[in-house]
């Protein structure tokens, strides 16, 4: 369940690998407590009886059905989704028995915004909206644990790449200087 190095570029490393946060567990773990609390309840108050014993095995398999149902299966997709920064992309890929994966150059992301509700202040995520160039358009990144801070790294990844992939004033310099004598520096050397 774990994200696949083997998808990265040769020259590109992970900044940033997050689940949605953890706030997406409460409900499950409050299933699988009062699971748990019906399935006690019942082998205290049910006589030890027959009919007790067939009741307790009834509640027991509710429980459980609920428990896979409610509880393991969100488990499942909250452990399944990642979202990965790179110094080159970032990567959306979630899904239990299917798997979707978006990869967004950091090239192509024209705008990011990053929205909280009260309660998601309190708890310290937030949901993120990064807009690319392409036929997706947006891709909204919701439950994302300290989102201040990943839509501010995403700033930074966007401005290294940038400056990575253009030229700075002396090599601009330097480019003009062959165009105009007409031979590059190779051949002048």
């Amino acid at each position: 369940m774990a994200f696949p190095e083997d998808v990265l570029t040769a020259d590109e490393h992970v900044e940033l690998h997050l689940h949605p946060h953890w706030k997406a567990m409460v409900r499950p773990v409050a299933v699988v407590i009062l699971a748990l609390a019906a399935v006690v309840a019942g082998f205290v108050l049910l006589p030890q009886t027959n009919a007790g014993t067939i009741g307790l095995y009834a509640i027991a398999a509710v429980a459980l059905l609920v428990m896979l149902w409610l509880s393991l299966w969100p488990f499942l997709v909250w452990r399944t989704t990642h979202y990965v920064f790179t110094n080159e992309r970032v990567l959306l890929q979630h899904g239990v028995l299917s798997r979707d994966r978006r990869d967004i150059p950091l090239g192509r992301v024209n705008d990011h915004s990053m929205s909280q509700r009260f309660i998601e202040r309190l708890l310290g995520c937030g949901t993120l909206t990064i807009e690319s160039a392409g036929e997706r358009g947006q891709s909204v990144l919701t439950d994302i644990p300290r989102v201040e801070r990943v839509q501010t790294m995403l700033y930074e990844l966007i401005e290294a790449n940038h400056d990575k992939h253009t030229l700075g004033d002396d090599e601009m310099r330097e480019i003009m200087q062959e165009v105009r004598d007409g031979a590059p520096r190779a051949e002048r050397a």
